[in-house]
């Protein structure tokens, strides 16, 4: 069974509506790897698209809800999606720059998710002359051939701030195997064991939708959450019994802050296993939730393109303070120089990674991205740790400028390619600054035209005109001139050195 607010639905029911919805995308032309565009919150629609784009051998194609138009429709695009699923309030941020190609299938928002955002009752439902996800899919007849099954493919960002999309390769045989029981020791998910499954994530995401997919497919009761709220998520707890959930680091930094009278109020007693990743997680945040919640917090660290090779328990995690885990079966992590010979134990290094279970992917339409990232048949995302005698990782840095902010991969070269055509905006430069809540947030330095009379908030309202609201920089400090290296390149490192002496703030 799968509950949503007041909703629920059985496994039964939800079958019947997946053979009924594959029935409809292959009518549409849907089969034989071609995508489905996907833009849901977590819903019950949400495990119909995914499952019945897969039973057609088509992956679909999970789209951040926080986009807009352009972002959407240049995924879309690259993609070759040419269907999209939608929940009808998301539609006013994209509708008007979808490609004009596009079929598009609105979802009815529910009542729990329109209270969770503030969405007015007008934009929860489907507009006239657009087509119900729910009236069409129940007008065609179940899909009589057997699930063939297509992996999702995600859109991961790099250094040039264009997304890719990680496309996998169909897993081996003997890869099957081997998946299941890394999936069942990392994410702690089987079935038939009578696990409860606490969605509180947004399944666009690829570590939530693996996750929130594997205890489908296992026929666990699945729980979703509208919108991660840290009373609001031990309340679900207490009522529902659950046992397993999967979270980022500043859920828990959240749920510390509530006032210990409200901690003790609820019985979560109920909990087995709970798995962090995304984002590195600060020791005294660790400790203090194995000390709440006992010895049934786990952490996981992998990518899209890595799957996940290293894993370290509670007792792990107070044994060795900081780590991120070690390799698993099927993991393996080494550390490299920048002239690619191996590091030596506690010696840092460029992480390059891999978790064999998982079958090897293509960046889709890119080539030259998918080589540039590999040694070895090892994968590197551009992570800098090390590893101690123990073979426990360490992380100390990334060597890209990826920010990490609440457990979301954020990409400054996106933004900083955005601003420079702002009008008044002579450079500029986005990075990554430490957060108490977020583990980062973004912060920009602004080079401004002579004589331009630029402010904070109207960088800002550029920028949410293009861009997800979560990639706009809540700080924004403007600077006659940005330290450049020899080359002329914006030298960040002399930034976040300017940062951590206060001399920017």
């Amino acid at each position: 069974m799968i509950i949503s607010g007041d909703r629920q639905i059985s496994y039964g029911d939800i079958h019947a509506r997946i053979a009924r919805a594959a029935t409809g995308l292959r009518a549409l032309g849907v089969q034989g790897g071609k995508p489905v565009g996907m833009m849901l919150r977590n819903d019950f629609a949400l495990f119909e698209v995914v499952a019945a784009s897969a039973a057609l051998g088509s992956p679909v194609v999970p789209i951040n809800w926080h986009l807009k138009a352009d972002e959407v429709a240049y995924i879309l695009t690259d993609s070759g999606a040419d269907t999209l699923v939608c929940h009808a309030d998301l539609l006013p941020q994209i509708r008007d720059g979808l490609p004009p190609a596009i079929k598009l299938l609105v979802v009815t928002t529910p009542p729990e998710i329109a209270a969770a955002y503030g969405v007015t009752p007008a934009l929860t439902t489907v507009p006239d002359g657009m087509t119900d996800w729910d009236i069409w899919r129940d007008t065609h007849p179940p899909l009589a051939d057997a699930p063939i099954g297509a992996a999702p493919m995600f859109y991961t960002s790099g250094t040039t701030g264009l997304p890719k999309g990680v496309k996998r390769k169909p897993m081996r045989p003997e890869q099957q195997a081997a998946a299941a029981r890394v999936g069942a020791l990392t994410y702690g998910v089987k079935p038939n064991e009578g696990q409860v499954i606490l969605m509180n994530g947004p399944m666009y995401h690829s570590a939530p939708h693996s996750y929130g997919m594997l205890a489908f497919r296992s026929g666990c009761a699945i729980v979703l959450e509208p919108r991660f709220d840290p009373e609001d998520l031990l309340q679900l707890i207490e009522r529902h019994r659950v046992t397993h959930m999967h979270m980022v680091p500043t859920m828990f930094v959240r749920l510390l802050r509530l006032p210990e009278e409200t901690r003790r109020r609820y019985d979560l007693s109920s909990l087995r296993f709970i798995v962090h990743g995304a984002a590195p997680c600060p020791v005294d945040v660790k400790r203090a939730m194995i000390e709440w919640w006992g010895p049934v917090i786990n952490e996981y660290l992998g990518s899209t393109e890595t799957g996940i090779p290293v894993w370290h328990s509670s007792a792990e995690a107070l044994a060795k303070p900081g780590t991120v885990g070690r390799a698993i079966e099927g993991g393996i992590v080494k550390t490299f120089r920048p002239d690619g010979t191996e590091c030596d134990v506690g010696e840092p290094g460029e992480i390059f990674m891999r978790q064999t279970a998982t079958s090897d992917f293509d960046y889709h339409g890119n080539a030259k991205a998918r080589a540039e990232a590999d040694r070895g048949g090892l994968i590197s995302v551009g992570d800098v740790g090390y590893l101690d005698a123990d073979g426990y990782l360490f992380l100390c840095d990334r060597k890209r400028d990826m920010v990490i902010s609440g457990g979301v991969n954020i990409y400054p070269a996106e933004i900083e390619n955005t601003l420079i055509g702002m009008d008044g905006v002579r450079d500029c430069a986005v990075f990554g600054v430490p957060d108490d809540e977020y583990g980062e947030r973004l912060f920009a330095c602004v080079e401004p035209e002579a004589g331009s009379t630029l402010s904070v908030a109207a960088i800002q309202d550029f920028l949410r005109g293009k861009l997800a609201n979560f990639k706009v920089p809540r700080d924004i400090r403007f600077m006659d001139a940005l330290p450049r290296e020899a080359t002329g390149k914006i030298f960040k490192r002399k930034l976040r050195d300017l940062y951590r002496e206060g001399q920017l703030s």
